[in-house]
C-alpha cells in the first residue's frame, strides 16, 4: 500500500465528516482545471519521502464546504494538513513504514497528475487531482555498510529503581486531553445537541496524554484504521511519569 492510497481512503473518511453536506469523494478520469486552481504540497520524510501536491478546482471556493463565514481557502488548507498527517498514521499501521508531514504549503497547479478525484455534493460536483512523487529512500552505498561500525557508546544508569518491574504490568487508565474550557453552570445546563463549545488550544497545538491527572506525553492526533491515535512528540521523565502512578495507590 502507497502513501497514496492510504491518502485517499483518509480523505474520504474526513471529507465525508468535515466538510457541509458530507460530500463524497470518488475516482474520475483527470482533466485541465480551469484557471484559478490552487494547491497544497506536503513534504513526507521518513521511512518514505517525497512530496506529495494536491490541486483543487477553483469553483470549489464558491461552496461554503468547510463553513459558513470561514476563508474556504485557509480552511481548506487545514483539512488538507488533517488529512496528509492522519494518511501517515494509517501507513504506519497497514505497513509499519514511519514517517511524517515535515513541511506543508501553498503551490501552484502541477502538470504531473497521479491520480484524479471529483468531490460530488448533489448535482455539483469538483476535480481534485494528485501527485504522488513519496517513496521508500533509495538503499545507502555499499561504501557505507561496510564502514567501520560505531563504537558502543558506554552504559547508562537505569533511569528508575530496579524495583519498578514489578509495577510494569499494572494496567493504568490513560485520557488524551484536546483543550478545557471553565463555563457557569447556567451555560452546561443550556446545553443542547449542536452547540459547539470553543476549547482553549488550537488545531495545530499537541493533546495531553494524561495518566492519573498528570501529563506524562504530548503529540499530535492521528487516524489509525478508522479510529483516532496519539503519534507520540515529547514526554516526560521517567521518574515524572512514576509520580502518576503514586497519586494512584
Amino acid at each position: 500500500m502507497t502513501y497514496l492510497d492510504c491518502w485517499a481512503k483518509v480523505a474520504e473518511t474526513l471529507f465525508s465528516q468535515a466538510l457541509a453536506g458530507e460530500p463524497a469523494l470518488v475516482e474520475a478520469l483527470p482533466k485541465p482545471l480551469a484557471a484559478g486552481a490552487f494547491g497544497f504540497a506536503a513534504t513526507i520524510v521518513g521511512d518514505e519521502e517525497g512530496r506529495f501536491v494536491v490541486v483543487l478546482d477553483a469553483g470549489i471556493l464558491d461552496s461554503p464546504l468547510v463553513g459558513e463565514g470561514v476563508d474556504q481557502r485557509a480552511g481548506w488548507s487545514e483539512l488538507l494538513r488533517e488529512v496528509a498527517d492522519a494518511a501517515t498514521g494509517e501507513l504506519l499501521a497497514r505497513t509499519g513504514r514511519k514517517c511524517r508531514v515535515e513541511k506543508f504549503e501553498e503551490t501552484a497547479g502541477e502538470a504531473k497528475v497521479s491520480r484524479a478525484f471529483q468531490l460530488k455534493f448533489g448535482e455539483r460536483a469538483w476535480t481534485i487531482l494528485v501527485r504522488d512523487e513519496v517513496r521508500a529512500p533509495k538503499p545507502q552505498a555499499h561504501a557505507a555498510a561496510t564502514a567501520a561500525p560505531p563504537a558502543a557508546a558506554p552504559p547508562q544508569a537505569p533511569a528508575v529503581s530496579p524495583g519498578i518491574e514489578l509495577l510494569l504490568d499494572v494496567e493504568l487508565e490513560a485520557t488524551l486531553r484536546f483543550g478545557c474550557r471553565e463555563m457557569p453552570l447556567g451555560q452546561i445546563l443550556d446545553l443542547g445537541p449542536g452547540d459547539v463549545v470553543q476549547l482553549d488550544r488550537h488545531v495545530s497545538e499537541p493533546v495531553d496524554l494524561i495518566v492519573g491527572d498528570k501529563i506524562v506525553a504530548r503529540g499530535e492526533v492521528v487516524l489509525v484504521n478508522g479510529n483516532f491515535g496519539l503519534r507520540v512528540t515529547e514526554v516526560a521523565a521517567p521518574r515524572k511519569r512514576l509520580e502518576s502512578i503514586r497519586c494512584l495507590f
